[in-house]
């Protein structure tokens, strides 16, 4: 498709360029690699202008917008993602083996472009992240947003990227709305959610505790804490008789959590489940123990928060508590490229990684596969390469998008809170007890009201 408007970015004025600017370009670029206007199949695309393309890719780097939160009560959250982000394109940049594993094609950089990253701080505030975005691309001209551990912040900077037509992949978002309702044909998903936490978890839970049991929900006041509470009830109250017979929702970033417990106390419970998340949920699993609630009442975690055992600061909280994640460390013992992750993760912040750092690491990893086989920057190629479905290796095993939604199909890990007397060492707080596969945990892509809207 052409366009006059595009005439200068054609494949003649490149040439052109090319030949005024001469062989320097090609020793002081990025790598010392040849020539970047030749070279690249980004310069030779005759493709109309959209978005920051081309100008986001016209020169010798293209660059990464994240706005993750670095205060607040996901903070926490917030820089272990933004660690795995900023470890993925040291990697792509450099070409090390496990980003070659995961993007085949890729060699050094994407597309032979060096990759950047701008940050700023969106606190978990959609309107934060928004504002930082809509900077990035008029100034930074972005090539693809991220960031978020608020699903709030998700939608709304999916809404954004549909609207710019600049390209979003979510960072962490457990809401089924994500790429449900509030799905856009320029936002991708990566990590798990309510549904497919659910699905893997409520299993589990009949099996260890029985039918007909009676549970207190606490819910964070936004669409991730209602989704993911009620994908669980459904979940538990079809297939196990199980009785909700409270729901607690509290406003995100909430410190005094007793009103809520004392309602939770008075409830008949037999089960705590918690689904907040960051230090809300810290806060509120510790409240519950000065309230005599916990142990009394078995606690569940239906979507593990990065940190929790360290943040709560008493792992007898956490023994036998069952929690689905996206991943957890000693996966290293099932997979390879989970061995990699942790060894490089490890050499780089002398820590474990947590999921976040995770989830970061295999969002630009994914992303970097879909625009080397797409072959440009132009977003519509990308969106479509995405939507191919390819299916490819991860730190979970093989994976693959869902071309109607946009969602990885991937695993969910369950895993088991350990007794302090069980860990091997200080960071050694949960045990794998199930590796789900995605496929048969997912709704039908239209279910949760999908409806991608328009590539341009």
């Amino acid at each position: 498709m052409k366009n006059s408007n595009s005439s200068s970015f054609s494949r003649r004025a490149v040439l052109r360029q090319a030949a005024a600017t001469g062989a320097g370009i090609g020793a002081a670029s990025f790598g010392g690699l040849a020539p970047l206007g030749l070279m690249s199949p980004a310069w030779a695309e005759n493709h109309p202008p959209i978005g920051t393309y081309p100008a986001g890719s016209s020169g010798p780097a293209v660059t990464i917008g994240a706005a993750v939160p670095r205060t607040g009560t996901y903070a926490v959250q917030g820089e272990d993602e933004l660690k795995g982000m900023q470890l993925a394109v040291e990697h792509i940049n450099s070409g090390h083996e496990l980003i070659k594993k995961i993007s085949p094609k890729t060699t050094k950089g994407v597309l032979g472009k060096e990759v950047k990253i701008v940050v700023a701080d969106s606190a978990a505030n959609p309107n934060n992240a928004v504002q930082a975005q809509q900077r990035f691309i008029s100034e930074n001209k972005v090539i693809l947003m991220t960031g978020s551990t608020s699903s709030a912040v998700a939608v709304a900077l999916n809404k954004l990227a549909q609207r710019e037509h600049v390209m979003y992949v979510t960072g962490i978002s457990g809401s089924n709305d994500t790429t449900g309702k509030d799905c856009v044909r320029y936002g991708f998903r990566q990590d798990f959610y309510g549904q497919t936490a659910a699905a893997a978890l409520g299993p589990v839970l009949l099996k260890a505790f029985g039918k007909d049991k009676k549970a207190a929900y606490m819910t964070p006041d936004y669409t991730y804490g209602h989704t993911v509470t009620k994908s669980m009830d459904d979940y538990l109250s079809k297939n196990g008789g199980w009785k909700m017979v409270t729901n607690q929702i509290s406003k995100l970033g909430s410190t005094d959590y007793s009103s809520f417990l004392t309602n939770i106390a008075n409830s008949g419970a037999e089960f705590l489940i918690n689904v907040n998340w960051g230090q809300d949920a810290v806060l509120s699993i510790q409240q519950a123990k000065q309230f005599g609630i916990l142990p009394k009442m078995k606690l569940v975690v239906p979507y593990q928060i990065p940190f929790l055992a360290p943040g709560v600061g008493d792992q007898t909280l956490l023994e036998g508590v069952y929690a689905a994640t996206d991943f957890w460390w000693t996966l290293e013992d099932k997979y390879p490229l989970a061995k990699m992750f942790v060894e490089a993760f490890e050499k780089k912040y002398n820590a474990k990684p947590e999921w976040g750092a995770n989830n970061g690491y295999m969002s630009f990893a994914l992303w970097a596969d879909a625009v080397e086989n797409a072959g440009n920057f132009y977003p519509p190629d990308i969106i479509k390469s995405y939507e191919a479905g390819r299916k490819l290796q991860s730190t979970v095993g093989e994976v693959y998008f869902r071309g109607a939604d946009h969602q990885l199909v991937r695993p969910v890990v369950i895993v088991r809170g350990k007794s302090p007397g069980e860990m091997k060492n200080k960071e050694d707080f949960w045990t794998v007890t199930e590796v789900v596969p995605g496929e048969g945990l997912m709704q039908k892509p239209d279910e949760f009201g999908c409806n991608l809207g328009d590539y341009t």
